[in-house]
């Protein structure tokens, strides 16, 4: 693929916008692609290495610090992983045209973010009913909870394979959901460092099915891996309150642009 500054360009913003909030990979990405006239197939396979490699420099500053749960990248990576490796070789198996399968995922995600944009908006009056009607005990790393993490990992390891889509905004949320005592800051390292290696994962397995452009990957990565590392060092400075706000505006854009 010849240079094109575009692409450099596109790298950049969604780079910045993934290091700040952890949203806005596939979501974002995946419809520019689209934009500038890149077959659907190859804009899945392209994203998905994009997403790796750009989290890769992500997860180098949140590691420092110190704003990454290990332990539950650990629970949710035990699902999503093998999820991502059933999916990979169902779709190797079926051989068939999955974008009925894409359209309903993708709209039912987009519905979902909608109300999650919301709901993030609410965090402290839906932390205050949480802790009143499930107490403190569910939120310190119960049995259930693990569990529930997993779940979780399954349902974004099948949902990220087939549609790119959901890494950070699918992800974001549920850690939201299920973390609620997690700062912002630790959220959105937490599922950075997760979605490297599912999107790793899910990348190679389209990559082996041809649908990957090493050009267009060489132009996206040299505006991302600047872009997320500049957005990084600033997700902790700003205050926890803007930076939900704008996770709620990401989501909420997000959800609008799939549904509608």
């Amino acid at each position: 693929m010849n240079f094109q500054l575009g692409f450099v360009v596109a790298g950049l913003i969604v780079g910045f916008v993934i290091g700040l909030t952890g949203v806005g990979g596939g979501s974002l990405m995946t419809p520019i692609l689209l934009w500038f006239g890149i077959p659907p197939t190859t804009a899945v396979g392209t994203d998905l290495l994009y997403a790796a490699f750009t989290k890769m420099g992500g997860v180098f500053v949140h590691h420092r610090k110190m704003n990454i749960n290990w332990s539950i990248t650990g629970w949710l990576s035990l699902g999503s992983i093998p999820a991502a490796l059933l999916t990979l070789w169902i779709l190797h198996i079926i051989k068939t045209d999955i974008t009925a399968i894409n359209s309903v995922i993708k709209h039912s995600l987009g519905w979902a973010l909608l109300f999650t944009s919301v709901a993030v908006l609410f965090k402290k009056k839906l932390l205050v009913f949480s802790q009143k009607h499930a107490g403190d005990k569910f939120h310190s790393e119960s049995k259930t909870q693990n569990v529930l993490t997993v779940a979780i990992g399954v349902m974004l390891g099948a949902t990220v394979t087939l549609t790119s889509i959901g890494a950070g905004a699918l992800g974001t949320v549920t850690l939201f959901f299920l973390y609620p005592l997690l700062p912002t800051s630790r959220l959105v390292g937490t599922e950075i460092a997760h979605a490297v290696p599912l999107t790793l994962v899910a990348g190679l397995g389209h990559a082996s099915m041809g649908n990957l452009d090493f050009g267009l990957l060489g132009q996206l990565l040299m505006g991302s891996l600047p872009g997320i590392f500049i957005g990084s060092m600033l997700s902790e400075k700003i205050p926890d309150l803007i930076l939900r706000n704008a996770i709620a505006i990401m989501l909420f854009f997000v959800g609008y642009k799939l549904v509608f």
